[in-house]
C-alpha cells in the first residue's frame, strides 16, 4: 500500500547548515528507489530541526533505500550531525490538493510547469 514516511531530524550543535546539506542530497537518491516524491523541511523557529518526507508505493521501497548503501555512507559520514535514535513514520496519505495560480512564474521567469525556455502552448 502507498504510504508517505516521515523522518524527524535533529541537529546537533553548530550543524544545521551542514544537515541541511546532506539531507537534501540524501532525499533526492529516494528517486532511485522508486520514490514518487521527496523534500525536507526546515523549521523556521528551530533551525536545527527537520523533517524528510517521501512518498513510496511499497514500504518495502522505502526500506530499501533507509538500509541502502547511499544512506548507511551517510549516517556514517554524518552520524555527529544529528541526535539519535531517529525513528521514521510510515503514514497512509488520507487526501491531499494543491492550488497553483496560473500567472505564478518560477525563478526563470518561465511559468510554472513549463519547460525551461520552452512554450507552454507548444
Amino acid at each position: 500500500m502507498a504510504g508517505v514516511v516521515h523522518v524527524p531530524w535533529y541537529a546537533t550543535g553548530l550543524r544545521g547548515d551542514k544537515l541541511a546539506e546532506a539531507l537534501a542530497d540524501i532525499s533526492a537518491v529516494a528517486l532511485r528507489y522508486g520514490a514518487r516524491s521527496h523534500a525536507v523541511y526546515r523549521y523556521n523557529d528551530d533551525r536545527y530541526k527537520f523533517i524528510q518526507m517521501a512518498e513510496f508505493e511499497r514500504k518495502a521501497d522505502f526500506e530499501a533505500y533507509w538500509y541502502g548503501p547511499e544512506f548507511s555512507d551517510f549516517r556514517v559520514v554524518c552520524s555527529s550531525w544529528y541526535q539519535v535514535p531517529v525513528l521514521y513514520g510510515w503514514t497512509e496519505l488520507v487526501t491531499s490538493g494543491t492550488l497553483v495560480p496560473e500567472a505564478e512564474h518560477s525563478v526563470s521567469g518561465d511559468p510554472v510547469g513549463a519547460e525551461p525556455g520552452g512554450d507552454l502552448a507548444g
